[in-house]
Protein backbone atom coordinates (compact mmCIF):
# COMPACT_ATOMS: atom_id res chain seq x y z
CA UNK A 1 0.00 0.00 0.00
CA UNK A 2 1.16 3.31 -0.58
CA UNK A 3 1.60 6.43 1.54
CA UNK A 4 -1.39 8.49 0.39
CA UNK A 5 -3.61 5.06 0.50
CA UNK A 6 -1.87 4.48 4.22
CA UNK A 7 -2.85 7.79 5.66
CA UNK A 8 -5.76 7.98 4.28
CA UNK A 9 -6.89 4.23 5.85
CA UNK A 10 -5.42 5.65 9.28
CA UNK A 11 -8.23 8.57 8.80
CA UNK A 12 -5.23 11.40 8.49
CA UNK A 13 -5.01 14.12 6.22
CA UNK A 14 -1.23 15.98 5.74
CA UNK A 15 -1.65 19.57 6.41
CA UNK A 16 0.04 22.28 4.48
CA UNK A 17 3.86 21.96 5.56
CA UNK A 18 3.78 24.53 8.64
CA UNK A 19 5.98 27.44 7.87
CA UNK A 20 9.08 28.84 9.96
CA UNK A 21 8.42 30.46 13.58
CA UNK A 22 11.54 32.30 13.16
CA UNK A 23 14.98 33.01 10.79
CA UNK A 24 15.34 29.40 9.49
CA UNK A 25 14.21 27.09 6.59
CA UNK A 26 11.42 24.44 6.96
CA UNK A 27 13.82 21.55 4.90
CA UNK A 28 17.35 21.73 3.24
CA UNK A 29 17.89 19.18 0.70
CA UNK A 30 21.55 17.71 -0.10
CA UNK A 31 21.57 15.11 -2.54
CA UNK A 32 18.61 12.77 -2.02
CA UNK A 33 18.53 13.67 1.96
CA UNK A 34 16.09 16.10 3.30
CA UNK A 35 17.02 17.70 6.64
CA UNK A 36 13.68 19.25 8.09
CA UNK A 37 13.83 21.25 10.75
CA UNK A 38 12.23 20.76 14.10
CA UNK A 39 8.76 20.30 14.00
CA UNK A 40 6.61 21.51 16.93
CA UNK A 41 3.75 19.62 18.56
CA UNK A 42 0.33 21.18 17.46
CA UNK A 43 -2.94 19.87 17.32
CA UNK A 44 -6.38 21.11 16.05
CA UNK A 45 -7.19 23.66 19.35
CA UNK A 46 -2.98 24.85 18.42
CA UNK A 47 0.00 24.46 20.13
CA UNK A 48 0.05 21.50 22.20
CA UNK A 49 1.76 22.86 25.80
CA UNK A 50 2.93 21.44 29.17
CA UNK A 51 5.60 19.45 30.80
CA UNK A 52 6.68 15.70 30.98
CA UNK A 53 6.44 14.90 34.87
CA UNK A 54 4.93 18.09 36.27
CA UNK A 55 1.47 17.32 35.16
CA UNK A 56 1.49 16.07 31.70
CA UNK A 57 1.55 11.90 31.01
CA UNK A 58 3.04 9.98 28.74
CA UNK A 59 0.23 9.22 26.85
CA UNK A 60 -0.62 12.79 26.14
CA UNK A 61 3.28 13.64 25.40
CA UNK A 62 3.18 10.20 22.71
CA UNK A 63 0.08 12.15 21.42
CA UNK A 64 2.23 15.31 21.10
CA UNK A 65 4.94 13.07 18.89
CA UNK A 66 2.35 12.14 16.72
CA UNK A 67 1.57 15.26 15.72
CA UNK A 68 4.89 16.14 14.95
CA UNK A 69 5.17 13.28 13.11
CA UNK A 70 2.59 14.63 10.46
CA UNK A 71 4.12 18.04 10.26
CA UNK A 72 7.51 16.13 9.40
CA UNK A 73 5.43 14.07 6.57
CA UNK A 74 4.15 17.84 5.50
CA UNK A 75 7.21 19.10 5.26
CA UNK A 76 8.91 16.28 3.18
CA UNK A 77 5.85 16.34 1.07
CA UNK A 78 6.72 19.64 0.39
CA UNK A 79 10.02 18.99 -0.26
CA UNK A 80 9.06 16.64 -2.74
CA UNK A 81 7.17 18.98 -4.69
CA UNK A 82 3.53 17.31 -3.51
CA UNK A 83 4.46 13.42 -4.00
CA UNK A 84 5.26 12.25 -0.69
CA UNK A 85 5.27 8.72 -2.74
CA UNK A 86 9.05 10.29 -3.26
CA UNK A 87 9.92 9.40 0.38
CA UNK A 88 11.84 6.40 0.37
CA UNK A 89 12.76 6.12 4.31
CA UNK A 90 12.60 8.20 7.37
CA UNK A 91 16.81 8.02 8.43
CA UNK A 92 17.02 9.61 11.59
CA UNK A 93 14.89 11.58 14.17
CA UNK A 94 15.75 13.87 17.09
CA UNK A 95 12.98 14.22 19.74
CA UNK A 96 13.42 16.93 22.44
CA UNK A 97 10.86 16.14 25.37
CA UNK A 98 9.84 19.32 27.74
CA UNK A 99 10.38 17.43 31.01
CA UNK A 100 11.34 17.75 34.50
CA UNK A 101 14.89 16.83 35.91
CA UNK A 102 13.50 13.79 37.22
CA UNK A 103 11.19 12.41 33.76
CA UNK A 104 13.61 9.48 32.40
CA UNK A 105 9.90 8.37 30.41
CA UNK A 106 11.58 10.29 26.84
CA UNK A 107 11.65 7.06 24.48
CA UNK A 108 8.61 6.33 24.98
CA UNK A 109 7.36 9.87 24.47
CA UNK A 110 8.82 9.90 21.30
CA UNK A 111 7.73 6.68 20.01
CA UNK A 112 4.14 8.36 19.72
CA UNK A 113 6.20 9.91 16.47
CA UNK A 114 8.05 6.64 15.99
CA UNK A 115 5.23 4.22 15.99
CA UNK A 116 3.40 6.59 13.64
CA UNK A 117 5.82 6.62 11.07
CA UNK A 118 6.27 2.93 11.01
CA UNK A 119 2.19 2.39 10.93
CA UNK A 120 2.20 4.71 7.78
CA UNK A 121 5.26 3.58 6.21
CA UNK A 122 6.68 0.09 7.31
CA UNK A 123 9.72 -0.61 6.70
CA UNK A 124 10.49 2.63 4.91
CA UNK A 125 9.57 4.32 8.30
CA UNK A 126 12.25 2.42 10.75
CA UNK A 127 14.86 4.87 11.80
CA UNK A 128 18.07 5.79 13.94
CA UNK A 129 16.96 7.77 16.54
CA UNK A 130 17.68 9.83 19.93
CA UNK A 131 15.06 10.74 22.42
CA UNK A 132 16.25 13.95 25.03
CA UNK A 133 15.18 16.05 27.40
CA UNK A 134 14.99 19.73 27.63
CA UNK A 135 13.87 21.66 30.43
CA UNK A 136 11.74 23.91 28.12
CA UNK A 137 11.21 24.22 24.39
CA UNK A 138 9.43 27.41 22.27
CA UNK A 139 6.67 28.62 23.32
CA UNK A 140 6.08 25.67 26.08
CA UNK A 141 5.01 22.96 23.59
CA UNK A 142 5.72 19.35 24.77
CA UNK A 143 7.80 18.11 22.11
CA UNK A 144 9.88 19.03 19.33
CA UNK A 145 11.14 16.55 16.67
CA UNK A 146 13.65 17.27 13.72
CA UNK A 147 14.85 14.27 11.17
CA UNK A 148 16.10 13.51 7.98
CA UNK A 149 14.60 11.77 5.00
CA UNK A 150 16.26 9.64 2.31
CA UNK A 151 13.96 10.83 -0.95
CA UNK A 152 14.13 10.08 -4.80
Amino acid sequence: MNTTDRLTELGVTLPDAPAPAANYVPFVQVGNLVYVSGQIANGPDGLIKGKLGDGMSVEEGAAAARSCAISLLAQVKAACDGDIERLVRVVKLTGFVNSTPDFTEQPQVINGCSDFLGDVLGDKGRHARAAVSAPSLPMGVAVEIDGIFEIS
